[in-house]
């Protein structure tokens, strides 16, 4: 399940079941009048920009030492909160971790709509953290099971579901791992769906085999296979090897980045694989293949050169792509397109090629100098290079700029120069 870390403040026991009990005696303060006043003052001095040793300070003076602390880090959690969260960061109440795991709001609620789609009512949420998941599911109109070992994490559900207005939420303690096995009839806890999204960092340290996760894989997929109408976030590197079949694995990129991996259960399945990118307009693309479309075919590199969204490699649909924009590969190992012609896609951002030279930095330098360019962006694939560090070492006194792609060509290191866009 997935762990919330206590609310900053003066937690002096140092067992972990009293810091917990610490944890939500503080919750519960900062959600009663006083604490209230508090969060409203430490928000006051976060906006006028004050230092942390200042505004503890005159917190202390002004609501008590009891309230401070608490008040100062749960405010600190809604300033980081507001870009994604808006009016609700104001009123919700996070962890540092509890936060992070939280997500964007705007993809909740598009994960809640097609987990309902088909028609379920009631869902368990396995590891509710923050409770972000519970509350997109019952403003879909879901009642909710909100599940957690963890009392931090049941508390910040049961503060956050209230100042959300939700009725139809019922958090209770519970172990993924006894509640999944316990699964029969397609449903989990008495429910007709689920969600579950196993903790992926154990000491501070990304777990990278997903039998290590918690709950581990072993109950993913006992989930996957008892439960058709279910929802499982893993890690955007899992191995596609590990997905079962009629089982769709979908993808999510915003602005370029990668944000999130996600397993169907074979109820709200469309699909074998699923590419999803959305723009920084808010626009959203999907790339599917009913079956695995294999590798595009390498050639020459051309005119242009194409550089596919995260979300499409990793989805492995790069061949799609590649057959939209008649383009090949400039190297069998190596996720970059190339063509003859410009490409108005969502599933790449393309360069113009001016130029193409075996790597070697005395001779890459030289040109950029004789071309004027003195600002450079660095991009690689397939090689060991530090895009930083070596943007440092080419920048020069030239006011033009390029964009420079280190990365293979039909297994040679190569140095790809391009037209900044």
């Amino acid at each position: 399940m997935r762990q919330a870390v206590p609310v900053p403040g003066d937690l002096h026991d140092d067992e972990p079941g009293g810091q917990a009990a610490e944890a939500v005696r503080q919750l519960q303060a900062l959600a009663a009048p006083a604490g209230a006043a508090a969060l409203t003052r430490a928000r006051e001095l976060l906006a006028e920009r004050a230092d942390a040793v200042t505004a503890l300070t005159r917190l202390r003076a002004e609501v008590g030492v009891e309230l401070a602390g608490p008040a100062w880090g749960i405010a600190r959690q809604r300033e980081r909160a507001r870009p994604a969260f808006g009016a609700d960061a104001d009123r919700f109440f996070f962890t540092a971790d509890a936060l992070e795991q939280a997500g964007r709001p705007v993809l909740a609620d598009r994960r809640a709509a097609r987990l309902l789609a088909d028609g379920a009512r009631s869902v368990v949420d396995l590891g509710c953290a923050a409770g972000t998941d519970t509350i997109a599911l019952a403003r879909a109109g879901a009642t909710v099971v909100a599940v957690d070992l963890d009392p931090v994490a049941r508390e910040l559900t049961r503060l956050n579901t209230a100042a959300a207005g939700l009725t139809g939420v019922e958090v209770r303690a519970g172990d993924a791992v006894d509640l999944v096995a316990a699964a029969a009839g397609g449903r989990v806890a008495g429910c007709d769906a689920a969600v579950l999204d196993p903790a992926r960092r154990a000491g501070g340290r990304r777990q990278l085999d997903p039998d290590r996760w918690s709950p581990p894989w072993s109950t993913v997929r006992a989930l996957l296979d008892a439960v058709p109408t279910c929802l499982v976030k893993v890690a955007p590197g899992l191995d596609h090897d590990r997905v079962p079949a009629g089982v769709e694995a979908e993808w999510v990129s915003v602005g370029g980045s990668i944000v999130e991996a996600l397993l169907w259960g074979r109820g709200p399945s469309r699909t074998w694989r699923r590419a999803t990118v959305i723009g920084r307009d808010g626009g959203v693309r999907e790339l599917t293949a009913d079956t695995d479309p294999g590798d595009a075919r390498p050639g020459p590199v051309r005119d242009w050169l194409h550089e596919p969204d995260p979300a499409v490699i990793r989805s492995g649909l790069v061949a799609l792509a590649a057959a939209e924009l008649d383009a090949t590969l400039v190297d069998p190992t190596i996720a970059y397109l190339t063509s003859d012609a410009a490409a108005d896609s969502p599933w790449v951002s393309s360069y113009r090629v001016t130029e193409v030279l075996p790597f070697n930095l005395k001779k890459l330098k030289a040109l950029l100098r004789a071309r004027g360019v003195g600002r450079v962006v660095v991009k690689k694939r397939g090689s060991p290079i530090e895009p930083e560090t070596l943007a440092r070492q080419l920048r020069g006194p030239g006011e033009g700029s390029a964009v420079v792609v280190v990365t293979r060509v039909a297994g040679a290191p190569t140095v790809l120069v391009c037209a900044a866009p």
